[in-house]
């Protein structure tokens, strides 16, 4: 049984075969110009640089990070709504890095987003009906109950009143909009589907109707999932595995198990102390981890580990070599971390790593 290699060297724990989406050093680097007439370049945003993973048939993967860290730049290249710098994207054995519209078209059957926004991501002129149905006349599918029909159907899918098909956006909800981009994505009956933060933008009470509502789904039609959120408890109930961004890069990749109880990057700790705990006592006994500075420019990245700059363990060879995601020491398999000095896979720290000098000297601390 073959395994899949990346191009830092490392194998993934999934045969070649088994795999439904297949993403090798993908990169997205927005050129930064100079001029009005005679125009120049004069640097680059690495936004996305050089990212390996790969989605099996069924699977939900998280991907999870800070604002700006490509999160969303990642699922719009690999539903090819940008145009990738470099790397290739393999979705169901075939390579759609640089297909043409016309053979991207065909690709989309199987290939759907569900956006970030449930107001602007819905055209206001148009009624659900015709919002839910355009997909399918695009691809000149033609049900044998007919348009209408399905459309109807697959709002009563998404926990909507069939009799909502000739309403206008405007009239519903955020949940409700959200829905709605769940049932356009839906109409294609697709293998994969990128979900780029769904939920950020309602209320808690919505998110969980909506997350519930996603999962649903996934186990009735068999639906892979690409889940991007900076939401962890969140990504922690949908995600089968998890992976972590940080400035570009993917930094640790496991299953969630694994990385929400062991994880092994410096960076990922730093994530997972952030999470609020509803329970003080366990706020008490929790690491706390605060990072000084910001994250730094995509524009000009820091040489090696990304991380570094903001990293306690950082040494010089973190400085001169970028890490390669692989397997640390003591890590179950399929568990990857990109660091020269990964933490140990315990479940917390005996003390509090504190970096920001304003947070050690006896100030309150928000939480």
């Amino acid at each position: 049984m073959s395994t899949t290699q990346s191009l830092t060297g490392q194998t993934t724990d999934r045969p070649t075969g088994e795999n439904l989406l297949e993403v090798r050093g993908l990169q997205k680097h927005f050129p930064i110009r100079q001029g009005i007439i005679f125009q120049r370049q004069i640097g680059a945003v690495h936004a996305v640089d050089g990212i390996d993973f790969s989605v099996g048939p069924g699977e939900s993967l998280g991907l999870v990070g800070e604002s700006g860290c490509g999160k969303s730049t990642t699922g719009r290249l690999i539903t090819r709504l940008l145009e990738p710098t470099g790397g290739s994207v393999v979705f169901d054995g075939e390579d759609i890095t640089h297909q043409p519209p016309a053979r991207m078209r065909e690709a989309r059957r199987n290939l759907q987003m569900i956006f970030q926004d449930p107001y602007s991501s819905l055209n206001p002129r148009h009624t659900v009906g015709t919002i839910i149905e355009t997909p399918m006349r695009l691809n000149g599918i033609n049900p044998p109950q007919g348009h209408k029909k399905r459309a109807q159907e697959l709002l009563e899918t998404v926990g909507l009143n069939p009799e909502h098909y000739n309403r206008y956006p405007n009239e519903f909800s955020g949940g409700q909009r959200q829905r709605i981009g769940i049932a356009r994505s839906l109409a294609l009956r697709p293998k994969l589907i990128v979900a780029d933060e769904p939920v950020s933008a309602l209320d808690v009470s919505i998110q969980a109707q909506v997350v519930n509502l996603l999962q649903d789904l996934q186990r009735e039609f068999g639906i892979a999932f690409v889940f991007i959120a900076h939401d962890l408890a969140v990504v922690r109930h949908f995600s089968e595995r998890v992976a972590v961004m940080y400035l570009g890069k993917i930094v640790e990749v496991a299953d969630r198990e694994s990385l929400y109880t062991r994880p092994r990057h410096p960076y990922t700790h730093a994530l997972l102390s952030a999470v609020p705990e509803a329970d003080p006592d366990a706020v008490e006994r929790r690491e706390r981890i605060r990072l000084a500075g910001d994250v730094p420019s995509p524009i000009d990245p820091p040489s090696g580990c990304r991380f570094r700059t903001r990293c306690w363990k950082a040494q010089d060879k973190c400085a001169t070599e970028e890490p390669p995601l692989a397997r640390a020491e003591g890590s179950p398999s399929g568990h990857l971390t990109a660091c020269h000095f990964p933490e140990e896979p315990t479940l917390a720290r005996e003390e509090d790593i504190v970096l920001d000098p304003a947070l050690g000297q006896g100030l309150p601390i928000e939480t």
